[in-house]
């Protein structure tokens, strides 16, 4: 077995830093529950905090006063559930009201607990960071000199302000209209004076910007960010705020120079890798969150943001169904007659059922191409039953991104289908955060969870060099460089198209960790654009080159918690499509996603039959109204709650 790394941040270690923050005020107290001032003028007290600002990069802390599943840095249930990659699993009634709510979108609470988990814990990182940033100014002994940009000072705060970035980041793309509060920010007469009149785009891209200047290329410990990690940031804030020049020089730079904080060029590497915590920190992870068990912090330190996310049943786990693959997911895998993913949408009538009992209802709506019929699969077909996986070919990457039926579901034997989910919603189990049977021991724990070996020590790619490539793409598209874009595009179609990166059947079904035989386990197709004719981007144009862009991001992010935010960025209304060139308008994510509920209800969902997406609203999720309560009128609610 290959032995995990052991350099990167072990946060328990540092427990003095890492104290919960009181944060049922997150922005209208001061910091509490952490050493500051002369106590910690010094490095070691520098680096004590900045390890615990670190902390919160795993989207949970110790104290939470609210669900660390709504604050998880995988952004699961934004991300996913929130979008059409996903479903919660099971019935309205768990973990009701507020998880439902984020799947249905209608009803939304202003009061909703995963959302205002969202917002305490990212401020809580925003207040952890300004700690580092105010401390460094505190320290006299010379250990913290910031005479240079390179000066351990000036890399100490240069890593708070990545951080800040990143948490910032983090809130922007939920709520967008957010307070941006800095090091300089003092408390006065009961509130932190800092109203949310829109984006703090070029507050974050300042934080990446200075970061990225006082950052080394390597650092002692492979999780701390680097140059590189800033920069591909800096571009990723550059193109939400729709700033493609600065974006695709940023990205350009990123591919051509990038190296990992150990040192490594930036490189794609086997697909699998970058969702296998023993080849974590690998050359593809441009920052990742690290997760550890079995070091003595009793889980707190391992990725609990996820722990209701494993099947229902056949791993060792077999807790909790969640965050449940969609159909309309699997159909995105479908390929063409060209082994291109099928773009495009068809009007169609659906016969939606809306009740356990039966009733239906018809609804009009621009069904995707892929998802006019569903990918054949296990849906209704009992467990001692014989099923023989389709053969209609798909895209390589789709039996990474889920478990499916007759499929063998990494080491731990063939898939179970449907009996393996919660609640026979749908037939497809989550894949990616899984961890392997042989890894169990030295990758997962027991501490703070009921089920066994729930806590998991799979990192989270907070983005990977597939990220940087495909966000060049999306810059070359707006750009109208097309080649340029579908280049790209061919660069991660590529490494998918390898049959080294298929999945394989087992030598034998008995024995999953006895090997595999050079039998794929699919029918697997994936095709470059511009060999067929009439495929080119160039040929198509613009408008056809973002779709091909953006369902790229579909197949290779599938259930990784960016889908939403994709939508988000590309719909006119929330400001992401570009002043020069939106081609999806207005009304983007609206018709996209009701178009979803439509063809994934054909099959009945109680959670799904409910939902109902508003443009001009829904973009954006509620501000949480504690902390609008709380602020005193300072801030205001998102448009249309």
């Amino acid at each position: 077995m290959k032995k995990l790394k052991t350099e990167i941040i072990v946060l328990c270690l540092l427990t003095l830093f890492t104290l919960a923050y009181s944060c049922k005020k997150v922005l209208n107290q001061p910091v509490t529950g952490v050493l500051t001032g002369a106590v910690l003028a010094n490095k070691a007290g520098v680096d004590g905090l900045l390890i615990g600002a670190y902390h919160i990069v795993q989207g949970a802390y110790s104290g939470e006063p609210n669900t660390s599943w709504g604050s998880a840095i995988s952004n699961w249930q934004y991300g996913g559930i929130g979008a059409d990659d996903a479903y919660k699993g099971s019935t309205t009634s768990d973990q009701a009201p507020y998880l439902p709510q984020i799947e249905q979108h209608a009803g939304i609470s202003y009061f909703n607990q995963y959302l205002e988990a969202k917002w305490q814990c990212n401020y809580n990182g925003v207040q952890r960071a300004n700690s580092v940033i105010q401390e460094v100014a505190l320290v006299t002994d010379g250990s913290e000199s910031t005479a240079t940009p390179t000066s351990t000072g000036s890399e100490a705060i240069a890593e708070a302000r990545f951080l800040r970035g990143l948490f910032n980041m983090e809130l922007a793309k939920v709520f967008r209209n957010v307070p941006y509060v800095d090091q300089t920010v003092t408390y006065s007469a009961g509130n932190f004076d800092v109203p949310n009149p829109g984006p703090i785009w070029t507050q974050i891209e300042a934080d990446f910007s200075a970061a990225m200047a006082s950052l080394p290329i390597t650092q002692p410990e492979v999780g701390r960010a680097n140059k590189y990690a800033a920069e591909a940031f800096l571009g990723k804030a550059y193109l939400y705020d729709h700033k493609y020049p600065q974006a695709l020089a940023a990205f350009t730079d990123c591919i051509t120079n990038g190296k990992t904080s150990s040192g490594a060029s930036y490189a794609l590497e086997p697909f699998e890798n970058n969702f296998k915590a023993v080849d974590r920190n690998g050359p593809e992870a441009v920052f990742q969150a690290q997760f550890t068990v079995n070091d003595g912090s009793l889980g707190a330190n391992d990725d609990n943001g996820d722990d209701l996310n494993f099947p229902g049943g056949g791993t060792y786990t077999s807790c909790c169904g969640f965050d449940i693959p969609s159909y309309n997911l699997a159909n995105a895998y479908k390929v063409n007659a060209n082994g291109l993913p099928m773009l495009g949408t068809t009007t169609e009538s659906v016969t939606d059922i809306t009740s356990a009992s039966g009733a239906t209802t018809t609804v009009t709506a621009a069904i995707p191409n892929y998802s006019l019929t569903n990918l054949p699969n296990d849906h209704g077909v009992a467990s001692s039953a014989a099923f023989t996986p389709t053969s209609d070919p798909v895209d390589p990457r789709l039996d990474w991104t889920m478990g499916r039926r007759g499929i063998p579901y990494l080491d731990w034997g063939l898939c179970g289908g449907e009996p393996w989910t919660r609640g026979d919603l749908a037939p497809y189990t989550p894949k990616k955060n899984v961890f392997y049977e042989a890894d169990v021991a030295s990758t997962t724990d027991n501490a703070g969870n009921w089920a066994t070996n729930q806590g998991s020590a799979d990192n989270y790619n907070v983005m990977r060099f597939a990220d940087v490539i495909l966000m060049r793409a999306e810059c070359y598209v707006m750009t109208n460089q097309l080649d340029l874009a579908q280049a790209d595009v061919n660069t991660i179609r590529a490494r998918a198209a390898l049959p080294s990166n298929w999945v394989y059947n087992y030598t034998d079904n008995s024995n999953p960790q006895g090997g595999y035989s050079t039998t794929p386990a699919a029918n697997y197709v994936c095709a470059q654009y511009g060999v067929a004719a009439g495929t080119s981007f160039s040929g198509n144009g613009q408008s056809w080159a973002l779709q091909a862009v953006m369902m790229e991001r579909q197949l290779e992010f599938g259930m990784e918690g960016q889908r939403f935010f994709d939508l988000q960025r590309q719909d006119a209304a929330t400001g992401s499509g570009g002043p020069t060139f939106a081609p999806f308008g207005a009304g983007y994510m609206a018709s996209t996603l009701n178009a979803y509920y439509a063809a994934d209800n054909r099959i009945y969902n109680p959670v799904l039959s409910l939902a109902k997406f508003t443009q001009s609203r829904d973009e954006l999720w509620v501000i949480p109204e504690l902390e609008i309560q709380n602020e005193g009128g300072k801030l205001k609610q998102n448009p249309g709650y």
